[in-house]
Parts: C-alpha cells; structure tokens; sequence
C-alpha cells in the first residue's frame, strides 16, 4: 500500500490525545549518541504531541546569550568522557507504545521556536575548506530578531585551539571580539540538523553521521510544517531530537549552522501501512529523499534509489517512467558535506502528479 500517495493512507485523522511535556535536564538527555539500551525519559501513545526542549551544543560559545540554569546543568554535569562518540546533545529518547521494527515512525513538526535570541556559527575543523583557511576556528554570534523572523551576526572571534570535546565554554566577555558582516541580514528558518529512533545495535552510535535511523541529516527544510517519516529499528522506537538550528545552507560548508537551542512542539503518529528504506521527508510542496554515503557519489546513487522507490512503490510508476520522470523533474542537492557520511537529498514537487499528489482524507474525499 501506498504512502500518503493513495486513498486511505492519509492519517489526518489522527487527533492528539494528549500533550506532554519534555524539558532537557542532565537526567533527559544522551550526549553523542543512539543507542537501544538508553532508560526512555518520557513514553507516549501514537497521536500524542510533545512539546520538548532541544539544546545546542554551541550554547557556550558565548554562556552569557545562550546559558540558562537548565543549560548550565547539562554543561558542567554531564562528564566530558561521557559525551562520546558524537558531539550532539539529544533530548530523549521516546518510547512509543506498540512501534516495532518494520514500522513507520510519522513525526509531524508543528512549531520550533528560539529559546533565546542568539546563536551560533562556527568555521570548524571539520569544515570543507578549514585547511584552506589556515587552520584557524572562527566563531560568529547571530542575534535572531524574533519579529522579523532575521539574523544577523553581533560579533565574531577566532579560537586558537580546536573543538574537540563537545560542549566547549568560553570566556565571551574577555575574547577578542571582531565586527562581522556588516549590513547583511538573513533569514530564520528553523529547523532539527539531527533527530532520529535508535538504530538495532548493541553498541553506541555517534550522532554525527546520517544514516537510515535519521541522525544528522542536516536538511534545514526540517522544520515547522513538515513531516518525517524514520524506519522503526527496536521496540518502542525510542526517537530523541537534538542539534537545533536557527538557519543553515545546504553543503553546511563551514562545518555548522546557525546552532541555537529550540523548543519544539510535534506530534508522533505511528504508521503500520506502508515502509520505506530511509529518512522520508513531506512538506506541503514536496517529497524529499535522502541519501547517504563516503562520498558524494555514493550519497546520489542512494538518493536515486530512493527517489525511484518512491515513485514506483508508492506512486505506482513503472521504472522506466520514474527514471525519465527523475531526470526531468525532480532536483537533486548537497544536504552537507561536514558529517563524516556526506548526504544528497533529491526533491520531487507533488503538484506534478494531480490528485494523486494532494493529501488526502482516509475517505478519498
């Protein structure tokens, strides 16, 4: 059966039940990774909403703007040894009644808003052109003007020394603060860099490469509106969000986003009527696949799979078709370039495809 594609597997039917609560403390959260073995901090029924608190890491590149006592918290309480083998900090996880492997996890977005004013952006060592720049770590501080709905940067520094262990402080008020640029203002559009269930591993999986649990795809068409869709690997799910953003390019060529800490508000719906073999994402537009790999190449080839396993599987195209149908219609694009496993997302408008393209109630109507 199809997804969202066909009569009777639209779930606009699916009503919250109820609305819970999710505030990222030390006991809340996991530092750097995924795992199955991680105590659930909250359990819901399918259709539940949530509101949580997704934190930055980057909160101390300047405490003063980006630290509150909860923050302050995670920061000095959680051993640095512990924030391993990635860098994210992710509130979490979930446990969801009745997901079991082979089941859809829908997450609908419905509202990320700034925490604070302010975030931050750093030209790291992971970035694509660091060598190119001399080696040198520069952070920039964004203010976001909640009205506007903009950014723009406040001041910049450069940092000596490289970001190594997540988490990093420091002493703002004293760093030599540098003009940045001038006159230019951009827009917010927020957005998760990483979310994701618990991929069916006895071991602890770094969230900083994507993979088909979700992690850090860093697609900032993630945010408020849209919808993901994350193949079910354990029982329970045990889906956690983290790594907030407040605007992001595709290729995050840097190495960041504009990291700031959000609270999200989303709904968990469930889905037992259809599969699908990656991070599917829906928008009121479009259909967005991803695809992961070592290299660029490898990252298009899967996200070209993808794309024909939706338009033949779901959309009911024959191969051919869809191919031809790839190739004239659908853009493919650079998610990132900074994760380890580089990412291509490929995106189809649904408008091209008629009725069948538009959401539909479960009666067709």
């Amino acid at each position: 059966m199809g997804l969202i594609l066909h009569k009777g597997m639209v779930r606009d039917d699916v009503q919250p039940t109820a609305l819970h609560h999710l505030r990222a403390t030390p006991e809340t959260v996991h530092w750097g990774y995924f795992s199955p073995e991680i105590k659930p901090a909250l359990t819901v029924k399918s259709g539940d909403l949530i509101q949580a608190q997704a934190v930055t890491h980057h909160a101390g590149d300047d405490p003063e703007l980006m630290f509150d006592e909860e923050i302050r918290r995670i920061f000095t309480e959680i051993d640095p040894a512990a924030r391993a083998p990635g860098c994210h900090i992710m509130t979490g996880p979930i446990y969801v009644e009745g997901a079991e492997p082979g089941d859809m996890l829908e997450v609908r977005y419905l509202q990320m808003t700034p925490r604070f004013n302010y975030g931050s952006n750093l030209q790291a060592n992971w970035g694509h052109l660091y060598q190119e720049f001399g080696e040198t770590e520069r952070v920039t501080i964004y203010r976001i003007d909640p009205n506007a709905y903009t950014a723009s940067a406040v001041y910049a520094y450069d940092i000596p020394d490289k970001y190594l262990v997540p988490g990093r402080i420091t002493n703002c008020p004293v760093c030599d603060r540098q003009p940045a640029l001038p006159g230019i203002t951009i827009p917010a559009r927020p957005h998760l860099g990483t979310a994701g269930v618990a991929p069916a591993v006895d071991e602890h999986v770094s969230t900083i490469p994507p993979g088909l649990h979700g992690g850090n795809i860093d697609n900032w068409r993630i945010g408020a509106g849209a919808k993901m869709y994350y193949p079910v690997q354990v029982k329970g799910a045990l889906f956690s969000i983290g790594d907030p953003h407040v605007s992001q390019g595709d290729g995050e060529i840097s190495g960041t986003a504009i990291e700031a800490s959000l609270d999200v508000l989303f709904q968990i719906v469930l889905r037992k009527d259809f599969s699908f073999p990656s991070p599917l994402l829906e928008t009121p537009e479009c259909w967005i696949v991803h695809g992961f790999g070592a290299d660029l190449d490898e990252a298009m080839k899967s996200a070209s799979k993808d794309m024909l396993h939706l338009l033949t599987e779901h959309q009911g195209l024959s191969a051919v078709d869809g191919y031809s149908l790839m190739s004239i219609a659908s853009d493919f694009g650079v998610t990132q370039v900074v994760d380890g496993t580089q990412g291509i997302h490929c995106r189809i408008e649904r408008r091209i495809f008629g009725s069948k393209g538009t959401v539909r109630d479960p009666d067709g109507i």
